[in-house]
């Protein structure tokens, strides 16, 4: 492991491994949203080509993780309230279609999968896991909810934004993790269960209201800009 969090890629010259190296470093807060990423700095440290890298952050760029302008070189998202809207907005519908079309749809094995989540989840509070660990459980309990769904291409709509999502709620959960350990449990059970056997129609509006939710929680740090480029 580098000073920067980049464990050296295995293998020589694959931009996909390049990208998943670099992801799990942003994601693990090694460089923050608005840092600067240099190719030759990150080939160095990754050891493989400049142009490996060059790939892998045009995947990441297309995850929307981060932004590549002539003037500014390329950074980590630097989250703003626009952003948070945007994809708060498009998570809500997919989980809403994700979580119905999952009650559907799920087999015994898919919902063993959501409430064994759930009780990792509630085993990661007893031993007070930090943020990130809590994170990760959230977001792969929602990637079981799409894999439940088994539709395709609402997993490829989910995977779209999902670096975003995970990139917002590390944010969500540094501005108020109290708050968040007290829900995380509670609304991820509530959702297996009624994916398992609720009514789908309060299924999809709790569904909604969950992502709803860590939208306002985002939305109440004012020290977020509006846009690109503005001030707080």
């Amino acid at each position: 492991m580098n000073a920067s969090g980049l464990a050296r890629a295995e293998r020589r010259g694959l931009a996909d491994e390049a990208a998943d190296r670099i992801r799990d470093a942003i994601l693990a807060g090694h460089f923050e949203p608005g840092s600067t990423l240099r190719e030759v700095d990150l080939a160095a440290e990754l050891g493989v080509s400049r142009g490996s890298v060059r790939e892998g952050l045009g995947l990441l760029e297309r995850e929307g993780l981060i932004r590549t302008a002539w003037h500014r070189g390329t950074r980590v998202l630097d989250i703003t309230r626009d952003d948070i809207q945007e994809v708060y907005s498009l998570r809500a519908a997919l989980d809403r279609l994700a979580s119905v079309t999952a009650h559907d749809r799920a087999d015994d094995d898919r919902l063993a999968e959501l409430d064994r989540l759930v009780a990792e989840m509630e085993t990661a509070l007893d031993r007070e896991a930090d943020r990130a660990e809590l994170v990760a459980l959230d977001m792969a309990f929602h990637d079981a909810v799409y894999a439940a769904a088994g539709n395709a291409r609402l997993t490829t709509a989910w995977h779209a934004i999902r670096s975003q999502v995970h990139l917002f709620q590390l944010r969500r959960v540094e501005l108020a993790l109290d708050h968040y350990r007290k829900r995380v449990v509670k609304e991820h059970r509530q959702l297996a269960r009624l994916i398992r056997s609720g009514d789908p129609g309060r299924l999809a509006d709790v569904a909604e209201r969950h992502v709803h939710s860590a939208r306002r929680g985002l939305l109440a740090d004012r020290s977020i800009p509006a846009e690109r480029g503005a001030a707080p």
